[in-house]
């Protein structure tokens, strides 16, 4: 059913980023794009925490939403978001800010709760209040008509997911979506890590579409470990295997 957001909001503090690595996102926005009419809804999701899944699942919502393609990011990490603080995101009308989990647990209609920004043709739905357990709300038939609805209004759904070794909500809302874009923060993530999280995410019927290498080392000024940075190197090296068939993408300088 199409819908109309009800609320206007601004992002307020979207950063500035250096060239490089608006070049960077805007390689992964390309590739993204080449994966096809079919691919709609794509969890941007780690293994651990702080591999910069958010900062990628924001950006690349907001490269998406500048180039004209109708997005949404929706913040599925209701245990641990900071999207709305972080970002600075006010509704119009100085309103109070009503985001997934309390959408989840409501009997309201979608347009209540997504919000049509300031960001070319971008929308958002928030998370404000986290819950120590939405497993109730993640099993429930209204996830998953919600994300049916997002399919029939936007080209694009981004998913900000929480990490897979922590809980298993990643792999209930990768049941959902048409794939799955996997941070890896280079040199820190374990190898073992990568492939079990792979492994979760197929089995949960959630094909990794791309791999994004982050916060690599050597990046000019501490620019890059701050915001997580992306390079199109095979961190891993030979033996690997993972890379050909899922694909990676960014920037930087080679790992030695």
């Amino acid at each position: 059913m199409e819908f109309t957001p009800k609320n206007r909001a601004t992002v307020q503090n979207m950063p500035k980023l250096p060239y490089a690595v608006e070049e960077a996102l805007n390689r992964l926005r390309v590739n993204v794009s080449f994966l096809g009419s079919k691919v709609k809804k794509i969890m941007v999701i780690s293994s651990a925490p702080d591999e910069g899944k958010s900062f990628i699942a924001m950006q690349l919502w907001r490269q998406m939403a500048e180039a004209g393609s109708k997005s949404i990011l929706v913040d599925m990490d209701l245990r641990k978001s900071v999207m709305v603080d972080k970002y600075q995101i006010v509704r119009e009308d100085n309103g109070k800010i009503l985001g997934t989990s309390d959408y989840l647990a409501s009997d309201d209609t979608l347009d209540k709760y997504v919000l049509r920004t300031n960001i070319g043709a971008g929308d958002l739905l928030p998370n404000k209040e986290n819950i120590i357990n939405p497993s109730m709300l993640l099993e429930g038939q209204k996830l998953a008509s919600t994300f049916e609805e997002l399919d029939e209004n936007y080209r694009y759904t981004f998913i900000d997911a929480p990490p897979l070794n922590l809980v298993s909500d990643g792999e209930k809302i990768g049941s959902l979506c048409d794939g799955a874009l996997l941070v890896v923060r280079a040199g820190e993530t374990p190898k073992a890590m990568v492939r079990n999280s792979i492994r979760q995410l197929e089995r949960a019927g959630c094909p990794v579409v791309g791999i994004a290498l982050s916060r690599a080392k050597g990046a000019a000024n501490g620019y890059y470990h701050k915001y997580g940075n992306y390079y199109g190197k095979s961190y891993y090296g030979k033996g690997y295997g993972y890379y050909g068939k899922h694909g990676y993408y960014g920037y930087g300088t080679e790992q030695k």
